[in-house]
């Protein structure tokens, strides 16, 4: 199967006033555009075989500053979360509500008043990223490497499931602004390679074809693809992935 290159967007003018942006056209901020060039610059050494994206302004400006002149396409199956009710609250204010601690210990039975469950936003976004892995697959081959933009919690959620986490093991991940984890899915498992990654990408580059199943874990603790983990720790994860560390 193909490998995805999961990306969150730059920071936002949200992100950096502390407030949960949602579904609003919320743009990036200077820092956050700074950020998705750097990404590029990471990505565009790699032989892409394609790039999808949230329908969201940050999301696609993430992409075009990124990968400029990559035509990516759009689906609606990357997008936020629907937080309803919550969207545009100071995130220190949403502490307070008696929704929050269900959100950060057991988020599988959270529902965002009018708006979306997270186990909801969990099955479309997770179905949404199979579904490409393996038209990828059918059509540039078990090598080819895609790019998925989307968001923190998203992003999260995708990698609890490859990971056979239950989603509410989910807010153990972080997913910072313009980071990339990556994840191989195959017949049998899924292997994630990379998470909150913002260093040199190039080890994903598919090697010269040779025996060997790339389905199966390497003997002895390697992997099939070099692997590092990076972020920070918090007590309490940041709805909706937060601003993080700086790129």
């Amino acid at each position: 199967m193909a490998t995805v290159l999961l990306l969150r967007h730059g920071r936002t003018t949200a992100n950096a006033s502390g407030e949960l942006a949602g579904r609003r056209p919320v743009e990036l901020d200077d820092t956050g555009r700074t950020q998705a060039g750097r990404a590029g610059e990471r990505l565009r050494v790699l032989p892409l075989a394609g790039v999808v994206t949230s329908p969201l302004i940050r999301c696609r400006t993430t992409v075009e500053l990124a990968l400029p002149g990559t035509t990516a396409v759009v689906d609606e199956g990357l997008t936020e979360c629907g937080y309803g009710d919550w969207e545009g609250r100071p995130l220190k204010e949403l502490a307070k509500e008696p929704l929050w601690p269900v959100v950060q210990a057991h988020p599988s039975a959270a529902v965002f008043p009018n708006g979306e469950a997270m186990a909801a936003m969990s099955a479309r976004a997770v179905a949404t990223v199979r579904r490409w892995d393996a038209a990828f697959t059918e059509s540039h081959g078990p090598d080819a490497l895609w790019v998925a933009c989307s968001h923190g919690d998203v992003i999260k959620a995708i990698i609890a499931d490859a990971m056979g986490l239950h989603l509410d093991q989910f807010q153990r991940i972080v997913a910072d602004p313009a980071s990339v984890s990556v994840i191989r899915y195959t017949p049998t498992r899924s292997f994630v390679v990379r998470v909150n990654d913002c260093a040199d990408l190039t080890g994903l580059i598919p090697p010269p074809a040779k025996d060997g199943d790339r389905s199966d874990a390497v003997v002895g603790g390697g992997a099939p693809l070099d692997a590092a983990v990076g972020g920070d720790a918090r007590s309490d994860a940041v709805v909706g992935g937060g601003a993080g560390g700086g790129v």
